[in-house]
């Protein structure tokens, strides 16, 4: 078997021109999802670059909210890349998937150091099953100068709205 016997047809831009021309396409109708391997299937066509300069968890999660998919980079410790790869797995469409959370005793220095840490603007408040108490915000935190004083005496309580998984 030759090499060449498996070569086909290939066209560039330059061998093509597109006329224009009124079309019954309904562009939200078209399908431009593919199989990017046996098991993963992507909306859009598109895979960010497994760059330091491109592709980090913050990329990556606009990438799959967008149909597309991004690919960590590897120039970085272990640690760091399971870290990145974890910002990923806990952001689901907007919804956060096992937040990070606090109990309202925590102090507030503890959650600046989380907020900080995790870049993050805001820390649900549970009791020890889980259950919603409320959640302390950068705007909560805004004027509070003491830092020994618990979250739970100036996290927001009320007014909080919640859905079930996938409503």
């Amino acid at each position: 078997m030759r090499i060449t016997d498996n070569l086909r047809e290939g066209l560039t831009f330059d061998d093509i021109i597109l006329v224009p021309a009124a079309s019954d396409v309904v562009p939200a109708e078209v399908d431009t999802s593919t199989m990017l391997t046996r098991g993963i299937q992507i909306a859009i066509p598109l895979v960010s670059a497994a760059m330091d300069r491109v592709t980090e968890g913050r990329m990556a999660v606009w990438m799959a909210r967008m149909g597309g998919i991004g690919i960590v980079h590897r120039n970085m410790t272990p640690e760091r890349q399971a870290e990145e790869v974890d910002k990923v797995k806990r952001s689901e469409y907007g919804m956060i998937s096992k937040p990070i959370t606090a109990r309202p005793m925590t102090t507030v220095a503890d959650v600046r150091q989380i907020m900080e840490k995790f870049h993050i603007s805001g820390v649900p408040v549970t009791d020890e099953g889980g259950r919603l108490l409320g959640i302390i915000t950068n705007r909560d935190l805004r004027f509070q100068v003491a830092d020994d004083v618990a979250v739970g005496e100036v996290m927001t309580k009320t007014n909080l709205i919640t859905v079930p998984v996938g409503t």
